[in-house]
């Protein structure tokens, strides 16, 4: 008789020290975890964000509906389900560890009962780090367009999307320079905002 071994984690206090410092860990094809710290840095200007003509008409539709935190698990799991990704189980279980103690988020998009997409990330006073989403028929922009809201209306500062790419452009993502960033983060950091609450 076998018995498993636990999945090993990056503990949450070091998560925790990593993000206040910019840094952010990815696994590699190599499957080595490693942090990383990007100079320039993209971010989400929250003010700026709004969603396109179709995402829009979704948000208003009601086609789909988002709740907050409902299965944190569930969301980081369909973002890891691509041919190439960052996740593997020790990330998993370490952001599932940073979610129940608090500091780990996600929004579910729900086509009716079944889940249609979904983004999580990190929050460290008014700093939100976006880690990953997945969407099918657009719930995923809706994911996103919801939990941009949620951070404007809680005060939030800052909203980190890590590394530019063309669809995180398209929802409005620019670079920074990596010492332009830190400073936000510390502003952040020292901010007082309202809590996300489901």
């Amino acid at each position: 008789m076998s018995i498993a071994r636990p999945v090993p984690t990056i503990p949450v206090a070091v998560l925790l020290d990593g993000y206040a410092r910019g840094r952010f860990p990815m696994c590699h094809e190599d499957g080595g975890i490693y942090w990383h710290d990007p100079d320039p840095r993209a971010v989400f200007p929250l003010a700026e964000l709004q969603p396109d003509a179709v995402t829009a008409r979704q948000l208003r539709s009601g086609r789909y509906h988002c709740t907050l935190d409902h299965d944190f698990e569930a969301v980081i799991r369909a973002c890891a389900l691509r041919p190439e990704t960052w996740l593997d189980e020790r990330m998993i279980r370490s952001y599932i560890a940073l979610h129940a103690a608090g500091h780990a988020h996600s929004v579910e998009c729900w086509a009716g009962d079944r889940l249609a997409g979904g983004i999580y990330g990190v929050s460290l006073g008014a700093a939100f780090f976006g880690e990953s989403m997945f969407g099918r028929q657009n719930a995923g922009k809706v994911a996103f367009h919801h939990l941009a809201g949620r951070l404007q209306q809680a005060g939030y500062l800052l909203f980190d999307t890590q590394y530019i790419n063309p669809f995180t452009e398209s929802l409005g993502a620019v670079e920074v320079p990596r010492a332009r960033f830190r400073r936000s983060l510390a502003q952040a950091l020292a901010a007082e905002r309202a809590p996300l609450r489901p």
